[in-house]
């Protein structure tokens, strides 16, 4: 396994601004994102009961989450209505195109400083990067588990979003192999790959200028799986038929 490029906090929007994509390790999240983030031991209890993704088209069973919408404008966070989440065929040729109904997030995940430190954070660098506006944030939490043998974290490949920033932050991962991130110019030919192995490693990405992916997982024990939390910025509103 490669290992994540890992950028210290006080450079990272530089390499983000550089070269679209950027690593942080988990001690220097709270300092990147300008928050205490005390209490993230919290949330990843909040993983074990993720419903069935009933839409994928692959005919797999692999895949487990629920979503939610939210917009931050200035330090405050409200939760929009739930709605579907939704992706045009340019962004996403296996899912777009149609309206995919989640299970909503837990509540009594909602609730906590911290999830809120998270998504006010992430705005925050979306705000110095691009200018200050509202942000119109949708969070996922996937497991990706091998109960069938394989397990594919991006069914769609190689793909951008239609947003402004993608967060992509490792959760857990337990018996498995696999799961390489591979990050590429939108309009080149360099990119890197690595495995991120560390609970809260975050890879934040300019959706404008860079595609990713991740391989699929095998197991390498019983129970084998893969948690994210996967959250969007857009400016503008939520991408929307």
């Amino acid at each position: 396994m490669f290992a994540p490029p890992y950028v210290a906090a006080e450079q990272f929007e530089v390499q983000l601004r550089e070269q679209g994509a950027v690593v942080i390790e988990p001690g220097s999240l709270p300092l990147a994102l300008g928050r205490q983030l005390a209490g993230l031991d919290e949330l990843p209890a909040f993983w074990s009961d993720l419903p069935p993704d009933a839409y994928l088209r692959d005919g797999g069973r692999y895949r487990f989450r629920r979503h939610g919408c939210f917009v931050a404008e200035g330090q405050v966070l409200t939760q929009a209505p739930h709605r579907a989440h939704w992706q045009p065929l340019d962004y996403n040729a296996l899912h777009g195109g149609i309206e995919r109904w989640f299970e909503p997030l837990a509540d009594e995940m909602l609730v906590l400083p911290v999830w809120h430190q998270l998504m006010l954070g992430l705005a925050d660098v979306a705000s110095r990067l691009k200018g200050e506006r509202p942000w119109f944030i949708e969070a996922h939490q996937f497991r990706i588990d091998t109960t069938d043998g394989i397990g594919r974290p991006t069914p769609e490949g190689a793909h951008r979003d239609g947003v402004d920033f993608v967060a992509v932050f490792l959760i857990d991962r337990q018996g498995i192999k696999g799961g390489e991130s591979r990050v590429f110019d939108a309009q080149g030919p360099n990119g890197q790959r690595f495995t991120m192995t560390r609970p809260w490693t975050l890879l934040l990405l300019d959706d404008e200028r860079v595609i990713h992916e991740t391989t699929p997982i095998q197991p390498s024990a019983e129970h084998g799986h893969r948690d994210t939390l996967v959250v969007t910025l857009r400016a503008g509103g939520f991408q929307a038929i």
